[in-house]
């Protein structure tokens, strides 16, 4: 049995223009420009550069709704557009336009970088230096294609020689690819193409001059592998025989290898990232001054060739259905120029306004640089300063960076929970890990503290932590146990 009944909802909704208003306002400066030209690009009455006199007005034929109700529930109608906000009367040449968005101390809008050749291209070329049939080569190049970034080979014998039948028709067999490796072994730099660490050290130093050193070293990483990465240096010196002084020269010896070798070629395929601050924070006369980097305000305005069209239409006398589908269409443009102009503004006010608060928090850090002078600072705190939404401090916190006299940083970097110390007071958790970290770098590396003794310097500086958050802080800090911090 089929009912009827009336039931009240009441929901809130964010509008197209919010949400495009949020996902602007988390984009960092690069990201936004992109977003700027393919709005440009999408909307042809959305121009950049300045116009050069204010000509759209209210029109008489906007008051009549014979035209009004094209698509859309949310519509701007075309009177409520105040092109004035936009245009401008100066009379500075189109030629111009391009450079006058942006101010005279910005960095340059693209930085350049050279050209260079892979890391996998530089082993291929190597390749030619060697006497090889044609499918030994197909096999090599193979080989040097199946080598990651960091120069290993992490796949097996056996993996590879399915793989090169059945992707490239080439069969042959796991002695042969054994063959061919030993040739991609003698590529530079050396250490390329090691299965593992313990292969990658072991072809490194057989590339060294023999020394006593360098003999106990390869012996060392051939037959002692795990006593040596687990520092168990007594055992080391029972095996050999050998003084302390003899297993300190062969240590050094290995720890002058790259374990990395792939990482250390100047023009591997990583992607070099360009980071753009998207503030910059200077001290002027003991004040800090805060700037929004210029590329993150552009001008922009409604086309001209817009706003004649909407002239044309007016002044003709004769409504045509083709000439009401024009006008709705340029109505439509019209709204989504203004639209963005009104995000793109109050973009700039939200990060400025956000970042001048972060900026006054921490006015004691800016002005003199220590990370021990950092306060404890969440979202929570900024957003009741400015009158935002967390989430919306969080946009622009998570992926900002700004320049500052002591270099640029990431934004939420300096956000960070609070502890208690010893007088009762908050501290930042940055503030704890920092001293624990000057700790450790002053510690006496034959005899590293463990972290419960750490815990224990800490309490006597005034910070009651427990061992266990002390192992946290210190794997956030990428600070190996007390073992492996163990040098003799």
């Amino acid at each position: 049995m089929l009912k009827q009944n009336l039931q009240f909802k009441l929901s809130q909704k964010l509008s197209p223009q919010q949400i495009q208003l949020m996902k602007l306002i988390q984009l960092p400066t690069q990201a936004f420009e992109q977003r700027l030209k393919e709005e440009l690009v999408e909307n042809p009455a959305l121009e950049s550069g300045k116009e050069e006199e204010e000509l759209y007005e209210k029109d008489e034929f906007d008051n009549n709704d014979e035209y009004d109700d094209y698509e859309g529930s949310d519509n701007i109608e075309a009177e409520d557009i105040n092109i004035d906000e936009y245009l401008s009367d100066d009379e500075t040449p189109d030629y111009k336009l391009q450079s006058n968005n942006y101010s005279d101390d910005d960095e340059d809008r693209e930085t350049p970088f050279a050209a260079q050749t892979s890391f996998h291209q530089d082993l291929i070329n190597q390749l030619n230096t060697f006497i090889l049939t044609d499918e030994q080569r197909e096999i090599a190049e193979f080989l040097v294609g199946s080598i990651d970034d960091d120069g290993y080979l992490r796949r097996s014998i056996q993996d590879i020689v399915d793989d090169m039948a059945f992707t490239q028709g080439i069969y042959t067999d796991e002695k042969t690819v054994e063959k061919i490796l030993h040739v991609v072994h003698e590529l530079e730099p050396s250490g390329v193409g090691a299965r593992d660490l313990q292969e990658c050290l072991l072809l490194q130093l057989k590339h060294k001059t023999p020394t006593e050193s360098v003999e106990l070293a390869v012996e060392m990483i051939e037959n002692q592998f795990d006593a040596f990465t687990k520092k168990h240096y007594d055992k080391l010196l029972q095996k050999y025989g050998i003084s302390q002084e003899q297993l300190k020269k062969t240590i050094n010896e290995i720890e002058k290898l790259n374990p990395k070798p792939g990482g250390s070629f100047a023009g591997n395929s990583r992607v070099t990232e360009n980071i753009v601050p998207d503030f910059a924070i200077r001290i002027v006369d003991g004040e800090l001054e805060l700037t929004l980097n210029g590329r993150n305000a552009p001008t922009l305005h409604v086309s001209k060739d817009y706003q004649e069209m909407l002239q044309t239409y007016k002044d003709s006398r004769e409504k045509s259905g083709s000439q009401k589908d024009a006008v709705q269409f340029i109505k439509q443009k019209l709204d989504s120029a203004k639209w963005f102009i009104d995000a793109i503004r109050q973009r700039q006010e939200t990060l400025f306004v956000t970042m001048n608060a972060i900026m006054h928090f921490q006015q004691e850090f800016f002005l003199d640089g220590e990370e021990t002078s950092m306060k404890p600072m969440i979202l929570k705190d900024i957003a009741d300063m400015v009158g935002l939404d967390i989430s919306t401090v969080s946009r622009v916190a998570n992926s900002k960076y700004v320049d500052t006299p002591y270099g640029t940083k990431l934004i939420k970097e300096f956000f960070s929970e609070a502890m208690k110390n010893d007088q009762g007071e908050d501290v930042s958790t940055l503030e704890i890990k920092k001293i624990l970290q000057n700790v450790i770098e002053d510690e006496d590396k034959s005899k590293p503290l463990p972290d419960d003794q750490l815990a224990e310097i800490l309490k006597e500086k005034g910070y009651p932590i427990a061992r266990r958050t002390i192992a946290k802080y210190r794997e956030q800090l990428d600070i190996p146990v007390a073992r492996m911090r163990k040098k003799i």
